[in-house]
This record gives structure tokens, sequence and C-alpha cells, in this order.
């Protein structure tokens, strides 16, 4: 490969050799030595630079496209010869590589045309300048100059009638549509591509404002040519020659970038080796230059995608992402997304997940196993919040059936009492008494129950309030310190059982003489703080009481902290996300 690029740019550098002597030896006046090497350059560097970019390893029509731009570019000038077959051949094709340009421009960097707009302006502008030239031909006698051509003899051998204001005309037409009309389509779309594009796509299509700013300086440089009947000053062409020249320069460096991107990927493997599998993302965004790089493991439990928390992850299926799926022995392993400009360069892709593929393998069993955790965490919000629907509606029921009936049959048995008075029965009297005083102590017995339940205070006004009526119940004195701002019903929940299951241990275990509760929020969280200058001693798992208490605050992502020492009293602390 190598020999066959040294083959290209040698045979380039010939070419551009007599194309040199082709200009000088028949243009005269209308040229310089220096202007002619300019042109020649440009075609030498369009030759040079596909034969750097084009590479087996890298398959890519584009470098195959650079090198028959050069060579079109080199060719042109051989339409100055006064050989009647190289001056017909080379004036009817001549302009070819100058759509060859453009159409270089709109296929970089892969080679290919994609939008159906720029697959027609590339159509439109072969076409220009295929006809163009060939109708010129058919009216051109060879006497007299037309754009760009001395007026020496020239012998045509496509002449059908001589009309040089004709051919003169034709020859302005060609100008308004190939360097006015099709230049400002191709100027436009390169940069719709660029505004279109993800930001690592502008990154690689930058170039293409230069291949824009060349193509507009000669559009300018052409009219002017025609319409102000004198050639353009020297200022407009060497910035014109600069431009083209820097072109296929720029192209090359954007290419050059990506294939050094590959030798960066076979470093992946050793940077990888270690790696957590949360941070696995970075040593391959740095590989592929793409920072907005996600992955995606598959976890075969559940037939679907995660990420390294174990939360399920839809692959995108448009916009500016692209999907690249990685497979073990025909099982799915994991999925990168990516910036689509990456599409371009599939060896890229392959070569980083080449790499990568044990190492995610490993990330993808960690991912699997969080998956199932998450799932886990789900299935205990979900039971505790069956459970807090059941504290609910049994809650309901004690208060609107069975208190409501044991009220109204006291009331009963007070009304039966004033209609016996003082003269019925004493026995009777005494026994109406003590019923009413037992129905009396079942309906408070029924209140303290459904508070214990699930308190409508707690429902009606909030974690305050609720915590106010706990502590005002409680056996032994408590000091309070609380808010009256209102949270999600299940953090309210959690906050007031902790408070209420901590302040039942206290009163039948801890001999303690006092005991304060604080809620407060903290960085997003409620923090529930129930401490006593009891004996100490408690323990989560010594009783289901707390350790539910603790999987209720976990199945919210909280978390509790319980520190008692024998002899220094207990301290309960719950940590409890909170969205509001």
């Amino acid at each position: 490969m190598r020999n066959a690029r040294i083959a290209l740019i040698a045979a380039g550098i010939a070419f551009a050799f007599f194309a040199y002597r082709v200009q000088i030896d028949n243009l005269g006046g209308l040229t310089t030595s220096a202007r002619a090497l300019a042109i020649v350059v440009i075609g030498v560097a369009f030759v040079s630079a596909g034969a750097i970019t084009y590479s087996d390893r890298y398959p890519n029509r584009f470098g195959l496209l650079m090198v028959a731009t050069g060579f079109a570019l080199l060719a042109r000038q051989f339409r100055y010869s006064h050989h009647g077959f190289l001056f017909t051949t080379f004036f009817a094709l001549g302009d070819v590589g100058y759509a060859m340009v453009g159409h270089a421009a709109l296929a970089y960097p892969t080679g290919r045309l994609r939008a159906r707009a720029e697959k027609w302006a590339v159509r439109a502008a072969y076409a220009s300048v295929l006809v163009f030239p060939l109708l010129i031909l058919f009216f051109y006698s060879g006497v007299g100059g037309l754009r760009g051509l001395d007026s020496s003899q020239r012998h045509n051998l496509l002449l059908v009638s001589s009309n040089h204001e004709v051919a003169l005309r034709l020859q302005d037409a060609f100008v308004i549509i190939f360097d006015g009309v099709l230049a400002m389509i191709f100027i436009a779309l390169m940069i719709q591509r660029l505004v279109v594009a993800t930001p690592r796509g502008r990154r690689v299509l930058a170039p293409l404002l230069l291949a824009a700013l060349a193509l507009a300086l000669r559009a300018i440089s052409e009219s002017i040519f025609t319409f102000g009947h004198r050639p353009p000053g020297n200022t407009l062409f060497w910035w014109q020659v600069c431009a083209f020249i820097a072109l296929p320069v720029a192209l090359v460096d954007g290419l050059l970038r990506t294939r050094l991107a590959h030798a960066s990927v076979g470093d992946l493997m050793l940077e990888l080796e270690g790696t957590s599998p949360r941070a696995l993302g970075q040593p391959i965004a740095k590989a592929l230059r793409d920072q907005t790089l996600e992955i995606a493991f598959w976890v075969p439990g559940q037939q679907e995608y995660v990420d390294t928390s174990g939360r399920t992850v839809h692959l995108p299926t448009r916009g500016g992402r692209a999907v690249t799926r990685i497979d073990n022995d025909g099982e799915p392993v994991a999925a990168l997304i990516h910036d689509r400009s990456l599409l371009d360069n599939p060896t890229l892709l392959d070569a980083a997940a080449a790499a990568a593929r044990i190492s995610l393998e490993n990330a993808r069993l960690h991912a699997e196993m969080r998956a199932q955790l998450e799932q886990v965490r789900e299935s205990r919000v979900r039971i505790v919040t069956a459970a807090d629907e059941e504290r609910r509606r049994i809650e309901r029921d004690i208060h609107d059936g069975a208190q409501q009936r044991l009220v109204a049959l006291g009331l009963q048995l007070r009304s039966v009492q004033r209609r016996l008075g003082t003269d019925g029965d004493s026995e009777v009297r005494r026994l109406l008494d003590g019923t009413v005083s037992e129905l009396q102590t079942a309906v408070d017995e029924l209140r303290e129950l459904a508070r214990g339940v699930h308190p409508a205070i707690l429902t009606e006004d909030g974690l305050g309030a609720a915590l106010e009526s706990l502590a005002a119940r409680a056996p032994l004195p408590i000091t309070l310190h609380t808010f009256e701002d209102r949270l999600p019903a299940p953090v309210e929940a959690a906050a007031y059982f902790v408070a209420s299951e901590a302040l039942a241990n206290i009163a039948k275990h801890s001999h303690a003489s006092k005991a304060r509760v604080t809620a407060r929020r903290r960085n997003g969280s409620i923090e529930i703080v129930v401490e006593d200058d009891g004996v100490g001693g408690a323990r989560a798992e010594e009783g289901s009481g707390l350790r539910g208490l603790a999987d209720r605050v976990e199945a919210l992502g909280g978390r509790l902290k319980i520190e008692s020492s024998a002899g220094g009293g207990t301290r309960i602390v719950g940590e409890i996300p909170c969205a509001s």
C-alpha cells in the first residue's frame, strides 16, 4: 500500500509537469509561470491527499474520489493545447474536476452522498459541466478567444456551425448556472450539514467550511471575469488558490485524526483493566472521542437493557444518537449509545467494541445484579405502599364502623339511664353505669388502636401535627422540634412510624425519664431523630419493630441508624429522601 501511494503521488507530479508545460507553451500572456504552477499544485494536492487517505485497512471511497479529483483538475490544463484532439477532449471534460471538488466536499468523510438534495445537486453539477462545454464546442470555430482562452487558432473536432456569439452566450449561461446557482446550492448544503450536525459531527465536518470558502471564491472570480469583462485581480486569484490547496490538506487532517483514534483503541484494554463498572464509559468515550457516549447492559432475565444502576434504558431509534450492540457468541452483552457521526467510522467502533467486550461482560453481570436489587427495592416500596393503604382502610373501618356504633350504643344507654331517673332499680342503674363506662373505655381503646394503625391527623394535617399528638399521649416528657410543611404521604408515614415505634420502645424498655423528637429537613431529605436518657442496648435485629422500620425507610431510598450503647441511652435516626 505504501508503494502504491508513492506511485500515485509520483504519477500526479509527472502529470502536473506536463499540464504546467501545456499552460506555459499555449496561453502566452494570459498566464504566468507562477499562476500556472499554483494551478497544478492544486491538482497535486488533491492527488496526494487522496493517496494518503486511501487504505485497504480503512475502506473508504473518499481517498479514490480525491485522487480522481486531482487528476481531473490537472487534465483540465490540456484544454489549452493547440492539438485538435487534446483541445476538444479536455475542453469538453475539463470542468468535471470542479464538479468533483463539490462532490468530494459533500461526500466527506465517507465518500458517499446521503441526503437526496446532495445527490441531486451533484448530478446537476456533472450534467452542467458535461452538457454546456459540449454545446459550446458545437459553435466554437477555434478562432477568437473564449473566456480563459487566447485568440490563437485551435482545431475543434466537434464544430457543427461556426457562431462565436452563440458560443460566448452559452459560456455565460454556464457560468451563471454552475459558478452561480449550483455553487450557492453547494455552499448552502455544506452549511446545512454543519448546522444539523451534532457537536462531535461539527468537529469532523469543520473542513466543509473551507470547501464552502473555496467554492465561493471561485464563483466570485468567475463572475467578475465574465460580467466585468476583465480578469479578476491577483489578490482574489491567490486567495482562491490558497483555499483550494488548503481544502485537501484540511480534509486529510480530519481523516487522519480519525485514523489516529484507532491507535488510542489499542490502549483501551489497558485502561479498562481494573476500572469499576460505573466508570467504564469514560475510557471508551475517550477512545471514540465522544463524551456523550452511554453504555446500556443486557439483562437476560428481564429481556431489557439497563444502566449501571440497574434502571431500564430505552435505546434511541432516531435523532442524533445511534446504537452499536455488542454480542458475545451471539448473546447480547451491552449497547453503546453514541453520536451518530461515529457510524461513518465503523472500523473504529468495531475495534473499541472488541477491546471492551470482556470488561463490558463483567460490567453487565454487575448491572444485572443491580437490576435485581432494584427490583427488590421496588417490590419493598410496593409492599410498604400496600401496607399503608391497608392501614388507612382499617383506620377508616374502625372510625366509621365499630367506633361509631359503640358511641351510638353508649348514647342509647345514657338515654335509658335518664328515663329510669332516680326512682328506678338501683342494681339496674349500677349495671348501666358500668356498661357505659366499659363502652367509653372500649371507644378510647379503639381510638388509640386507630392512631397506631394510621392516625387520621397524619393524613389531614401532616407530620408536624401528628408528632405533636404523639408527644402529647406519651407517658414521659417529650421535647419536640418539628416543622409545618407538608411532605409526600409515604415520607410522612415513614417518619411518623419511626417516631411512634421509637417512643413505644422507650416506654416499654428504656426506663428513660425524658425523650427528644426532632424532625428537620436537610440536603433534600427529612431527618427524624428520637433520643432518650434510658438504659440503652437497643438492637434492630432483636425485634421485628425496628427491623420493620428499617425496611420501610430503606424502601424509600433512606436509611435507619441506631446508636444505643449500654447505659448511654438510645438515639434512632431515620433519613428519608424527600422530593418536595
